[in-house]
């Protein structure tokens, strides 16, 4: 399923959590909607996430189902509101959405560094180098939604946790000019030292290894009755894929190149020798 496709991850959590509530009643969708004055259908998009549930109608779902639950309200309430992104000109069900949501990030990156390491230098290179050209406002609010998404990494409220593998490849392709990749890897150095980030780096001599084909990354909420998340991005979009399979698949993948890169002091060590390669 497409980004633009999907509902926001609060919604779809509220959606889920009204599913749940009305089947722990025992009470069939048919016989719920007769209750709540809806029809089968529109009440099947409210607990899908695609349309959106307001604080009345959740009060009377705890009543018909003969259930409270505290946090529902307030959750249904933040469910309606926007999200800080949309300020910034970035839409709705992307990954920025399911992201700010998350706890931990474990990503794979081959060809470019992961975005929450990138120095703003970076980012303009890669920018610039997109197929998707942008208007001075818009590379500014793309720069500014991504130092956004850093600051998790040193918050004291909702840290998200980091996990990057980064192929050797990625260190060594030179994005933006020599002065702006030593500046990107001096970064990464600093920002492996940060207790929220784990930073391991598949090395060339590995050669073809199981992850090759291509990026993804794997997203872990704090409640832990939402599900692990797989985000892939391709040319020309993005896929959030929610089977428990193929997420376990791509979990186990992952785990097994952590299990083959080199120990976080090894990466440092690789990093530094890329910066000096002559010492």
């Amino acid at each position: 399923m497409t980004t633009h496709q999907r509902p926001t991850f609060r919604r779809r959590r509220l959606g889920q959590r009204v599913r749940l509530m009305r089947e722990q009643a025992d009470m069939s969708l048919d016989k719920a909607c007769v209750l709540l004055d809806k029809t089968r259908s529109s009440l099947q998009r409210l607990e899908a996430g695609e349309t959106r549930l307001d604080v009345h109608l959740v009060r009377s779902m705890m009543d018909v189902y003969d259930q409270f639950v505290p946090d529902l309200i307030d959750r249904t309430r933040d469910a309606l509101k926007p999200g800080w992104w949309v300020s910034y000109g970035i839409k709705d069900m992307g990954y920025v959405d399911v992201e700010t949501e998350a706890a931990v990030v474990r990503e794979l990156a081959l060809l470019h560094l992961p975005g929450l390491l990138q120095t703003e230098g970076y980012m303009r290179a890669l920018f610039a180098a997109s197929q998707m050209k942008r208007t001075k406002e818009h590379l500014a609010n793309d720069i500014a939604v991504r130092l956004i998404r850093q600051d998790r990494l040193v918050s004291d409220v909702r840290p998200l946790q980091l996990v990057a593998l980064v192929d050797e490849a990625a260190l060594r392709k030179t994005i933006g000019g020599p002065e702006v990749m030593r500046g990107q890897l001096q970064h990464m150095i600093g920002m492996a030292e940060l207790p929220t980030v784990t930073l391991r780096v598949l090395p060339d001599d590995l050669g073809g290894h199981a992850g090759i084909t291509g990026s993804f990354t794997l997203l872990e909420f704090p409640d832990p009755t939402d599900p692990e998340l797989l985000y892939v991005a391709y040319p020309t979009g993005s896929t959030h894929i929610e089977e428990v399979d193929e997420v376990a698949r791509a979990r186990l993948l992952f785990d097994h190149l952590c299990s083959r890169a080199l120990t976080s002091e090894d990466s440092l060590a690789l990093i530094e020798r890329v910066l000096s390669p002559s010492e």
